[in-house]
């Protein structure tokens, strides 16, 4: 009896299970985080908006300015979904930089290892991350972006804990979200403050993006030595279902 051909999706998948795995050696567990003391949204969709729609506002453009993102840097796609930020930020940073593109869904990571070969980027690295550990080398990091999915985040404590480990001295984090409930796929500004800082992230910037894209929040990751004890992370329960502007 002949055995049945493998469909497309579970051939796509067997090859992103050998392609896509985690670059580092596990973090703090899961189990040592609180969670978050709010809604957490469904992950829904790779892509948020069409690709032409974003270009037209240059999105990525915008956020690589304000993070101050150069040829040379080594980024990290947390969370990249469609691709749409790592095949930009690649062409941004150029060929002596690097760009981990990162994510936790299997069929993402499928279409992204996929995009990656044709687009034939040798710089770009597909990462099998977790929902609180990114999974990327220790100090690897000049820049990381998490775009559109912080709310989709179960684990956030874990997963900046964790990411703060990967960043070099001085690493930056951008997050850029809609100003709104978690619950409607969004974080407001005064939530992700905390929450962020709850971890031990500084705050450097705040911007309202053109075109209606969000905003962006930039913070500087800990330093190793000022990095908290999971056990003395809080969760935000004040301002976990408010929503306000800088």
């Amino acid at each position: 009896m002949k055995r049945p051909l493998l469909s497309l999706t579970s051939l796509l998948l067997s090859m992103t299970a050998q392609a896509a795995e985690p670059l580092a050696p596990p973090g703090t567990p899961a189990s040592a985080f609180p969670r978050p003391d709010r809604p957490v949204a469904e992950i829904v969709a790779p892509l948020w908006a069409s690709e032409a729609e974003r270009d037209k506002v240059d999105e990525v453009g915008q956020v690589a300015r304000l993070m101050k993102i150069s040829p040379g840097e080594s980024v990290a796609d947390i969370g990249a979904g469609s691709g749409y930020y790592t095949v930009r930020l690649a062409e941004r940073v150029g060929p002596s930089g690097r760009i981990f593109a990162e994510d936790v869904t299997p069929r993402y990571l499928a279409d992204l290892t996929s995009r990656i070969a044709r687009a034939k980027l040798d710089t770009v690295t597909v990462v099998r991350g977790e929902a609180h550990d990114p999974r990327l080398p220790a100090g690897s990091l000049d820049a990381a972006v998490l775009i559109h999915m912080y709310h989709e985040i179960t684990q956030p404590f874990g997963l900046l804990h964790n990411l703060a480990a990967a960043m070099k001295p001085g690493g930056r984090i951008g997050i850029v979200d809609a100003d709104t409930l978690p619950s409607k796929h969004g974080t407001p500004p005064a939530l992700l403050r905390c929450e962020l800082s709850a971890v031990g992230y500084r705050e450097t910037g705040f911007s309202v993006l053109e075109g209606g894209v969000g905003y962006l929040a930039v913070f500087e990751a800990p330093a190793a030595e000022a990095r908290l004890d999971p056990s003395s992370i809080t969760p935000c329960k004040d301002v976990a279902t408010r929503s306000n502007r800088r």
